[in-house]
């Protein structure tokens, strides 16, 4: 059979020894369509000087109860067991229950740093951290439920379609580096989130700015990396004169089909996915860390193992250039994650333990390192509970107000903006949106979050739709 009679498809399998399948558009993050600024210094910004270099964000799934870890209400202690009654004749009502008795926090609170945050005794090695974080604390959702709830905070609309914070960040500010993705998701090793891939979405940006997805629970992250043992007869040559074919035919497709992105993607994603068979081995290689940090880590302790890997891997990814990485807790269903339904005194500790001594690490190891110069990481989570119970001691979702915070580049440590009202039952003064958010981050990356547009169906779409303001009062 003659060369030019192969498909596409029998010349990966055969020249590129199977790492062509791994290099869907999701692996890159860059491309010479996607902007039409020239290449500059990172902190140069897109619109005004940075601050931020690359982001951790760190996303608790399925709405973490704000009064049960940082929000402290004096009231709620005071009113447990009794009936929930904000006054005025306000109709209560809840997303999938009928609204019980006021539900006192189950656990102890105390005040840390010289900020005097009060946290929660379920995150004690966190606690030692608040002077370097800046809180949101009446932050409010436009939904109760999940799916659009966990959109509205990953993309900045309630439905699917629409490109998430990371790929909006590859858009517009591109890769640090040829040898790794832009952006990279870790997600829990339980399961995908709610909406699934639909929060690591390009929507329609090029699709080349999709989340790369690692699963690190495998013991191969990236499937097809390299080829399998049995295939003796890929040699570095035979791979290297594929490659140069491969490339040659998808020019010559690229040429008769000028203005399709997802092919460029494809192309492009091809010469990174070969560039990662060298780079992404040692990137994942988590033992060459030493002891020391990886007990930091917890890494090896069966309830922090799985995120405290994660956290780690996250930072030797943006050590090595890759801008954007998401790191999730919890899985989309009725438990493991932190939609706690059932039971707050039971579903929350295992989540806190989980998590509590890896993101501490984390902003140890990032500061020690001298990352945190240039390194932004985030909490969130998509919306809060209430403060009244479901059941017995179960807490329902709650749009009304939630807590995020930041550290890092740029950030005023120990600050906090925002407060909710006494029961933590809806934002009240300074409140924020996921609008707001996207938009302070954006602007410590050098991006006026007003200008970072796409032209869509006649519509100059932004991540911010058209709300948001930068929250000046948490930046340094």
């Amino acid at each position: 059979m003659a060369t030019s009679d192969w498909s596409r498809r029998e010349i990966l399998a055969t020249a590129a020894g199977g790492f062509g399948s791994v290099a869907l558009a999701e692996l890159l993050g860059r491309s010479s369509l996607l902007a039409e600024e020239p290449n500059r210094l990172w902190n140069g910004g897109l619109h005004h000087p940075a601050k931020v270099r690359r982001v951790i964000q760190l996303f608790m799934n399925g709405g973490a109860s704000q009064m049960d870890l940082f929000d402290y209400k004096p009231l709620l202690m005071q009113e447990g067991g009794k009936k929930f009654d904000p006054g005025e004749g306000v109709r209560v009502e809840a997303a999938t229950s009928a609204p019980g008795n006021v539900l006192k926090p189950p656990f102890e609170f105390q005040q840390h740093g010289e900020c005097g945050r009060w946290v929660t005794n379920l995150l004690p090695n966190l606690a030692k951290h608040v002077d370097r974080l800046a809180f949101f604390m009446a932050m409010q959702s436009k939904t109760n439920v999940h799916g659009p709830g966990s959109y509205l905070m990953n993309t900045g609309f309630l439905l699917p379609g629409f490109p998430c914070f990371g790929a909006w960040v590859s858009y517009g500010l591109g890769s640090l580096t040829d040898n790794l993705p832009t952006f990279v998701v870790l997600p829990d090793a339980r399961g995908l989130p709610y909406n699934q891939k639909g929060n690591f979405s390009p929507g329609f940006l090029p699709a080349a700015h999709q989340g790369t997805i690692l699963n690190t629970s495998l013991p191969e992250p990236i499937a097809d990396l390299k080829a399998p043992a049995s295939a003796t007869f890929i040699t570095p040559a035979a791979d290297r004169d594929g490659r140069n074919l491969l490339q040659k035919l998808n020019r010559e497709h690229l040429a008769a089909n000028e203005g399709d992105s997802r092919l460029e993607a494809r192309i492009r994603a091809y010469e990174l996915a070969a560039k990662m068979q060298l780079s992404a081995p040692e990137a994942f290689d988590l033992g060459s860390e030493t002891e020391a940090t990886q007990s930091a880590y917890g890494i090896q302790e069966k309830p922090t193992a799985d995120f405290g890997k994660r956290c780690l891997l996250a930072r030797r990814l943006l050590e090595r250039g890759v801008r954007f990485v998401q790191v999730w807790s919890g899985a989309g269903g009725p438990s493991n994650n932190w939609d706690n339904h059932g039971s707050i005194v039971n579903e929350l500790p295992p989540m806190c333990l989980s998590i509590d001594q890896p993101i501490a690490a984390l902003l140890t190891d990032l500061q020690q390192r001298g990352l945190l110069d240039d390194t932004l990481v985030l909490w969130n989570t998509e919306f809060g509970r209430m403060p009244f119970s479901q059941g017995s001691d179960g807490r329902d979702h709650n749009g009304g107000t939630f807590v995020g915070w930041m550290a890092g580049a740029g950030v005023k440590g120990g600050a906090t903006y925002g407060e909710s009202d006494l029961w933590s039952w809806r934002a009240q003064n300074d409140i924020t949106t996921t609008y707001d958010f996207h938009a302070t981050v954006l602007h410590l990356m050098g991006i006026d979050h007003e200008r970072l547009t796409y032209r869509h169906n006649a519509a100059n779409r932004r991540l911010t739709d058209v709300h948001g303001s930068v929250v000046h009062p948490l930046l340094s």
